[in-house]
C-alpha cells in the first residue's frame, strides 16, 4: 500500500528520511493521507475524506481543532518529551537572565561601544545591573510531565530547593523525579512559599489565566514567574500591573505579543523553547515513527484525541481498525458481524477515551468488501480502515 504526505511546516530531514517507497510527498494539502504539521494554524484547512492522521511535531497541539477532527476518525499525533530537554535549557536561562540583570548589561555595552575607556567605565556602571543567584532559592514547578520534571531535576542539581505540583501525576513520571523534589498538594502552596515558579501544564479551559490577580497576590513579593508553555495561562494585563507595583520582579515569556514586548519586568524571548537541532530532530523522528505505526499497523501512540491502542506488528492474514463513538455493545456489534461472515477472530484490542474509542482486530482470513461495508455502516462507527 502506498501512502501520501503533506508537510504544512518545513520538517527536519532527519525524521522524513524515514519514510520508505511506501510514502510519496505531495504539496496538496487535499490528496493526503498523513499530514506533518508544527506551528501551522489548521482551524480553517477543508479536510478531505483522505485525511487519516496529522503529527504535530512538538507538544501543544492548540494550532489543530483534534476535538473536531475526532469526529471525522483523523487521529492527531504530538510528540511529547522529544523537545523536553530544549525547553528546559531555555527555563533554566531564563531563571539566570531574571535572577540578574544579563540582558540589561549586555544593552549598556551596546550603547557605550565608542567608549575608549569601557572596561574602566563598566566597573562603575556594573552596579546598576547587580542581581541574585539561584543557589538556595525555591522553585515552584507546577506540571511535572516531560518538560517540568526536567526542569525540576536540574534545578535540584543546582542547589535550588524545587516544589512541584501536578495533581495529574504519572507512576512514570514520579519515578524520574529526583527525590529532593517537595510535591506539593495543592498549586496556592507554591504560589505562596516559592521565589521561583516556572509553568509546565497545557492550555486548557482549567488552566488558561491560571496566572492572575488572584493568585499573584498570595506569591511573595520579589517572585520571578517563567512561562514556557502557553502564553494563555497568563493573564498579562494583571502581569503587568503586578511588575509595575513590584510584586513580580521579572516575567519571562517565551511568547512574544504587543501586551508584553518591550514592557517593564518582561523579558519576552521569541518563542526557542524547542528550537533546536536537536529538538527538531527529535520531534521529527518521533513523529514519523508514530505515522508510519498508525498506517502500516492501525496502532495509536501519543495521540491527543485517541485512546494509545496496539496489536503489535500487522503479521495476521487481516487486520482492521475502527474509529467509533465510546458506546456500549459496540464490540458486541463488531464480532457478531464478523462471526455472522464466518470470518475467524485472532486478536482483538479496544481502548476509549471520552467520548471516542478504537477498536483493532486481527483476524486469520481476508475480509470480504461485503462485512467492511457492514461495519462501516454499524451505528456509531465513524471510521474503518483495512490495514491490510
Amino acid at each position: 500500500m502506498n501512502y501520501k504526505y503533506n508537510c504544512l511546516n518545513p520538517i527536519a530531514e532527519v525524521g522524513l528520511g524515514n519514510l520508505d517507497d511506501k510514502y510519496t510527498r505531495t504539496e496538496n494539502f487535499a490528496e493526503a493521507d498523513a499530514v506533518f504539521v508544527r506551528s501551522a494554524k489548521m482551524d480553517d484547512l477543508a479536510v478531505s475524506e483522505n485525511l487519516l492522521a496529522v503529527a504535530r511535531a512538538g507538544a501543544g497541539v492548540n494550532n489543530i481543532p483534534h476535538a473536531e477532527y475526532a469526529k471525522k476518525g483523523i487521529v492527531v499525533f504530538n510528540t511529547p518529551g522529544a523537545n523536553a530537554n530544549g525547553v528546559k535549557e531555555l527555563v533554566i536561562a531564563g531563571m539566570l537572565l531574571a535572577s540578574r540583570d544579563i540582558v540589561g548589561g549586555i544593552e549598556w555595552v551596546k550603547e557605550n561601544v565608542n567608549d575608549p575607556a569601557i572596561n574602566k567605565t563598566a566597573e562603575k556602571a556594573k552596579k546598576a545591573f547587580a542581581g541574585t543567584e539561584i543557589l538556595g532559592k525555591r522553585l515552584g514547578v507546577i506540571g511535572l510531565g516531560a518538560i517540568g520534571q526536567k526542569v525540576a531535576n536540574a534545578a535540584v542539581e543546582l542547589g535550588m530547593e524545587v516544589y512541584g505540583y501536578d495533581p495529574y501525576l504519572s507512576i512514570d513520571a514520579a519515578w524520574n523525579l529526583d527525590h529532593a523534589v517537595k510535591h506539593c498538594k495543592n498549586v496556592e502552596a507554591i504560589y505562596r512559599a516559592c521565589d521561583f515558579i516556572t509553568i509546565h501544564v497545557p492550555a486548557l479551559d482549567s488552566t488558561k489565566g491560571m496566572i492572575n490577580a488572584e493568585s499573584i497576590a498570595m506569591m511573595k513579593t520579589g517572585v520571578i514567574i517563567i512561562n514556557a508553555a502557553r502564553d494563555a495561562l497568563v493573564n498579562e494585563k494583571d502581569m503587568l500591573e503586578a511588575l509595575e507595583s513590584g510584586k513580580v520582579r521579572k516575567y519571562v515569556t517565551d511568547f512574544p505579543n504587543s501586551t508584553t514586548a518591550g514592557k517593564k519586568g518582561c523579558i519576552v524571548i521569541p518563542h526557542l523553547g524547542a528550537s533546536t537541532a536537536e529538538a527538531e530532530d527529535n520531534c521529527a523522528v518521533m513523529a514519523v515513527k508514530e505515522i508510519r505505526d498508525f498506517l502500516e499497523n492501525g496502532n495509536i501512540t501519543n495521540s491527543v484525541n485517541y485512546p494509545a491502542c496496539s496489536l503489535g506488528v500487522a503479521n495476521k492474514a487481516g487486520r482492521i481498525a475502527i474509529c467509533h463513538k465510546n458506546e456500549a455493545n459496540m464490540i458486541g456489534t463488531f464480532t457478531s458481524i464478523l462471526g455472522n461472515a464466518k470470518v475467524n477472530i485472532d486478536a482483538i484490542a479496544n481502548k476509549s477515551r471520552g467520548d471516542f474509542a478504537y477498536t483493532l482486530i486481527d483476524v486469520d482470513a481476508k475480509i470480504p468488501e461485503e462485512v467492511i461495508t457492514q461495519l462501516a455502516n454499524s451505528e456509531s462507527v465513524i471510521r474503518v480502515r483495512v490495514i491490510k
